[in-house]
Formats: structure tokens, sequence, C-alpha cells
């Protein structure tokens, strides 16, 4: 496989959280997802113990969602979440934080909530990405809770859900890599969906991307620096990001 190929695939979150997805569409996203030996599938949390077990011996990392989409659950509900995706075979965590308590200023609240799942996560060797949902957030708000993810040492700092008002953009990618602190990496979703875009958040600093248009990103990628196409074909590849 070739380095740069590398390069982009491993940038990619293959998005599978719809909730209209049936089974038959998300095993074949998994296997999709292997096909083109992207970074990890983020997966709707009831299916994760089965994405875990398609995913077994690849280098394809099954990852889910905590407090998903709203990040209104209660602390305690999103450790007991998080405590339920490490058992099921989740290696990577993307949580939302709470928005209202964002929104609301009550940053003890917000700290908070955040180390609760990073401390479960980490004790037991996995990795987190906090989701601020940016579309509803101002500078200053984006700001803070890069430094809060910064002292908790979050492993990536993430810009939407997808499933806000609006998704990544350049500013706020801009934003985040420039407030963030040393070893943090920042995540785009909601944004990214062309061989371009893709290029061009790597070359800014950007590590990872939530992505539902995998195949026609890598297939694009793949012909770009010369290699054979995959021969796969999904039967649905709305996943929400």
């Amino acid at each position: 496989m070739s380095d740069k190929y590398l390069s982009y695939s491993k940038m990619i979150d293959h998005s599978l959280l719809m909730p209209t997805m049936d089974q038959k569409t998300l095993e074949e996203g998994c296997q999709l997802a292997v096909a083109y030996d992207v970074a990890s599938v983020c997966i709707m949390p009831y299916y994760l113990k089965r994405c875990a077990e398609i995913l077994s011996g690849s280098t394809v990392q099954p990852s889910t969602t905590i407090g998903f989409p709203h990040g209104g659950h209660t602390t305690q509900m999103k450790r007991a979440e998080a405590e339920k995706a490490i058992e099921d075979g989740c290696q990577e965590l993307d949580m939302v934080v709470n928005i209202s308590q964002v929104l609301s200023g009550n940053w003890d609240y917000v700290t908070e909530d955040i180390a609760a799942v990073i401390e479960v996560s980490h004790a037991a060797d996995r990795k987190v990405k906090v989701i601020f949902e940016n579309c509803y957030l101002n500078d200053e708000q984006k700001i803070k809770l890069c430094k809060i993810c910064t002292e908790l040492k979050a492993d990536w700092v993430k810009t939407s859900t997808g499933y806000g008002t609006g998704g990544a953009t350049m500013e706020d990618l801009q934003l985040m890599l420039d407030n963030v602190g040393p070893g943090i990496q920042v995540k785009a979703a909601g944004g990214v969906r062309d061989y371009p875009t893709l290029q061009k958040v790597q070359e800014m600093g950007v590590t990872r991307c939530g992505a539902s248009k995998t195949k026609p990103m890598m297939d694009a990628a793949r012909e770009a620096l010369g290699l054979s196409p995959v021969d796969f074909i999904a039967a649905n590849e709305s996943g929400g990001y």
C-alpha cells in the first residue's frame, strides 16, 4: 500500500451513524472501511460489538459516540456509555460536550463532564475525541473548550457531530489548531467530502475527518496517486457526516 495513500486513508473515520441504516448497510459499511483501510469506523453504539468483530485483524479501529448527538446526557450516563463502549471493543470514543452548559458558561460542569469520559477511556488505554458542535458557539467558547481539552489531555478536539446546523469550516479548523496544546489533534466533521478538501485540511494539520463519502473520496485519491481502484460497492454511503 502506498504511504501517500495511507496518509489520506488513515485520516478517515468512516461514519455509520444515520439512525435509518439497517444491519445490511452497517455490515457493508464496515467491510468498505476495511477495503479502503481507513482509520476507524464510527458506528451506532448498539452495533459496536459486531463492528469490532468485523474489523478484528485489520488496521481499522472500531469507534462510537458518547452523549450523541446533542450532548445533553448526564455525566453519569456518559461515563456509563463509555464503559459499555470499551467493554464492546471500542478503541476511540467521540463524545459531545454539554452544549447547553457551554452556552450557559458553566465551565466547571463542562470540564467535569469531559473529564469523566477521558478518565474512563484513558484508564483503559482508549482515545477520546471531544466534539464541540461549533455551529452553536462563538470563538471565545471554542477557544475555552480547546484550553479545557488541552488541560484534560484529550486526544482530539472535533468540530461537529454532522447533525447540527453546520459542519467543519476552514476558519474553525484553523482556530482549533491555533489554540490546542502540544499532542492534541484536530478532527473535522461535516465538511470534508472530496479529495481536494481532504488534501487541504491535511496540509493545515488536521489529522482526522469524519466522512460518509469515503468511497468516492478515496477512489479519487487512488486515481490521483496512480493506484488501482478498490472493487467494492456500498449499498448506502450516507452516514451522517
